[in-house]
Formats: C-alpha cells, sequence, structure tokens
C-alpha cells in the first residue's frame, strides 16, 4: 500500500491547522483530540491528567518545538449548550494549560470564519453576518470566560479578509495589586539587579494572571537592544519565585473560580520604546515570558487586556484612548503590533461581595495561515510516541 494511503487510514491521528500571529504559532487542533467531559474548566483538567500525551507529542519536539502554541477546539461546552457561547477551546503551551490567549484567538477567528465543516464547527452556519461592516460575530467560550471576536470578512462573509485585523473583546480585566513591593532572596537574584533586594511589581488580570515589570525595574536598561538570553536568565530565576510568593499568591484569587488563580506569566515593559502605528495615542513594548520559559513573539493579547487595565486603575487611560503594544518581533519587522482601548466599564464583584473595578478590553490584531497537517504515532517509536520531547 501506499504510504500516503496508509498515513491516511491510521486510526491515530491528530488534525491541525497552523498559523502565526506576530510570528507566535497557534496550531489549531480540529480534529482528532478524544471527547472529554463536564463544564469547559472540567475539561481542562480531565484533558491535563488524562491526555496530556497528546497535548506534548503534538506540542513539542519532533512535532513541534519549545515555543509552539496550541488550541483545541471544543465544540460543545456549557455556554455552547445555553446558547451564550458559538463554540469552546483549550488553550496548550510547552508546559500545559492556559485560560486565555490574544494571539490564539485572532487565528481561532479567521479559521472559524474560514472553515465550513459543521464537524469541526457545528454552529458555523448560524454565524452573524453585517452586510454593512462586512464582520462575522464569533462568541467564543475561552477556560476565562466568556471572548466576543469580530472577524472582518470578504463581501459574501465566507472568508477572512486578511488585510484587516480581527478584535475581540476581553472578559472583565482588573488589576489586583499595584506597586507591590517584593523582596528578592540572594539565591533567586540575577546580577543585574546589583545589591537591590527588591523590585517593584504590578499583578493584574486579563483572563490570565501576570506580573508586570518595568525593565529598567529589573537592572536593565530598555528593550530596544535587549539580550534575550540574559533576561531569560532572569526570568527563569523570578518567574517561580513570584508563583510560591505568599503576597502574589494572595493577591490573584479569581473571584469565580479558583482554577484561575495562578500566575501564568511575567510581563517586562518598556514604555518608552516601540512602533507607533498611525491614530493611536501611546505605545509601549512588552516582552512576555510563561509557560516553562517560553517567550511571546506576539505582544501577547490577554496580557495587553491586563496591561490596559493596570493603565485605568492608576487613572492613565481613558474610555476609548487607543493605545499600540509591540513585541521585539513587531517592532523588528514595523509591524505587528496590538491595538487596544477600552470598550466599557464593567465592575464584578469578589468573593465578600464587594465591586471590583474593571474593564472590558477591544484588542486587535492580525493572524495569518502557515500550513495544514496530519500527525500520527507509531507503536514501535519510543522517542516520540508518548511525550515528545525538548532540547535545550
Amino acid at each position: 500500500m501506499d504510504i500516503f494511503n496508509t498515513l491516511k487510514t491510521h486510526d491515530r491521528q491528530i488534525h491541525c491547522i497552523d498559523m502565526h500571529t506576530t510570528g507566535e504559532p497557534t496550531r489549531i487542533i480540529y480534529s482528532g483530540f478524544p471527547n472529554l467531559e463536564g463544564s469547559l474548566l472540567s475539561k481542562r483538567d480531565q484533558a491535563k491528567a488524562l491526555y496530556d500525551d497528546i497535548r506534548k507529542r503534538v506540542m513539542l519536539e519532533p512535532r513541534g518545538h519549545d515555543g509552539m502554541y496550541g488550541a483545541i477546539i471544543i465544540s460543545e461546552t456549557e455556554l455552547v449548550l445555553s446558547g451564550e457561547a458559538d463554540i469552546g477551546v483549550l488553550f496548550t503551551h510547552n508546559e500545559g494549560y492556559s485560560t486565555m490567549c490574544g494571539h490564539a484567538t485572532f487565528a481561532l477567528g479567521r479559521f472559524l470564519v474560514d472553515t465550513h465543516d459543521l464537524n469541526v464547527f457545528p454552529k458555523r452556519e448560524g454565524l452573524k453576518f453585517d452586510a454593512n461592516s462586512q464582520t462575522v460575530q464569533i462568541n467564543l467560550h475561552a477556560p476565562c470566560g466568556l471572548i466576543r471576536i469580530t472577524v472582518p470578512t470578504t463581501a459574501d462573509g465566507k472568508k477572512s479578509d486578511p488585510s484587516k485585523s480581527v478584535a475581540f473583546l476581553s472578559v472583565p480585566s482588573f488589576a489586583p495589586a499595584i506597586q507591590l513591593e517584593v523582596s528578592i532572596p540572594s539565591d533567586v537574584r540575577w546580577p543585574e539587579l546589583g545589591t537591590r533586594e527588591s523590585i517593584i511589581m504590578d499583578l493584574s488580570y486579563g483572563g490570565a494572571y501576570y506580573a508586570l515589570v518595568d525593565i529598567e525595574e529589573l537592572g536593565f536598561k530598555s528593550l530596544k537592544d535587549v539580550n534575550s538570553d540574559v533576561t531569560t536568565r532572569c526570568i527563569q530565576k523570578l518567574l517561580p519565585y513570584l508563583r510560591t510568593n505568599p503576597d502574589v499568591i494572595s493577591a490573584i484569587q479569581h473571584p469565580e473560580d479558583s482554577r484561575l488563580s495562578f500566575l501564568y506569566s511575567v510581563m517586562i515593559v518598556d514604555s518608552k520604546t516601540g512602533v507607533k502605528p498611525e491614530s493611536v495615542d501611546g505605545v509601549e513594548t512588552g516582552l512576555c515570558f510563561f509557560a516553562e520559559n517560553q517567550i511571546d513573539r506576539s505582544p501577547t493579547g490577554s496580557c495587553v487586556a491586563a496591561r490596559v487595565a493596570l493603565a485605568y486603575e492608576k487613572g492613565l487611560r481613558k474610555l476609548g484612548q487607543q493605545w499600540a503594544y509591540n513585541s521585539l518581533v513587531s517592532n523588528h519587522f514595523g509591524t505587528g503590533s496590538f491595538t487596544a482601548e477600552i470598550a466599557s466599564e464593567e465592575p464584578i464583584a469578589d468573593t465578600q461581595g464587594k465591586l471590583i473595578r474593571s474593564v472590558v478590553v477591544k484588542v486587535g490584531g492580525q493572524a495569518f495561515y502557515t500550513g495544514a497537517m496530519t500527525f500520527m504515532d507509531e507503536d514501535e517509536d519510543v522517542v516520540s510516541s508518548n511525550n515528545g520531547l525538548v532540547v535545550r
């Protein structure tokens, strides 16, 4: 039998579409992942407990790499069943599962418009097309909540328009800790910190919790010509420490579900650097470290929402004021920044019923297709059939 026919009939196939957003990959898994049960967060728990070998095979080498990111299409969730959402998703990376991802949301927006396969997207033909704006609206159920996506399309609404930005409205985003002083023990300190024994940072939520720290606070000058090896060495020490710090843990208790209460990332911010598109009021650059020392090539959409919420809490951002957010990649190519603005003020209640100042943020960016593939594994393949591998 021809090898291509053999591959087509293999009983353990994973079907994927690959896309990128400002260089950051999104591997959309649309077929072949086992069925999961319960609420979306319970499905996330089940995927971690029972099928993490599949995540590792698809994300890591030799099928992926240490910087791969994934999105597993979940056609049925509690919000899909209630009619609030059109489809669900689980986000994956080199370490496990996230609760929100902006760059992948841009990619998913285009893919979900472009597919007309009802086995992949059962509610595709029910999406609303606005002929005046030539956009399609998608309600996506992410683990953090409902994300509302607007996708520019062709005149008939059948295909996404890659020349225009996709936009999403975030979940309510807020900053639980501002100007938090964190002591840095001697075994955690990095050379650039010098003799200092603490740093000042902020904590903010945009679908996941982020520690936001200025580049100069860490002992570096700028993100303009930064040595990523040196900053990686710093964050390799800082991020694990912050995840166990009592003050940080106390601040990031999400009012809706304890499974959202973890520190996802450290974002290094440089407010003095960045490519500035036309018609924005300001610009900044960020370098995001998440998961297992993974570096986001894109400006990190969920952290953009968190950064806007932080600026709002500090009184530095008004409703409708538009900002541009860059990554090292967007600065290098002069394109690919994300734009963001406060869409609405929507306070939420904490666990004691006290209102938290929060905002819904509109974030925009572009994603592009890079390929399609079918993955398989052979029983005799000891190296890659179980967990994949990483060589650093």
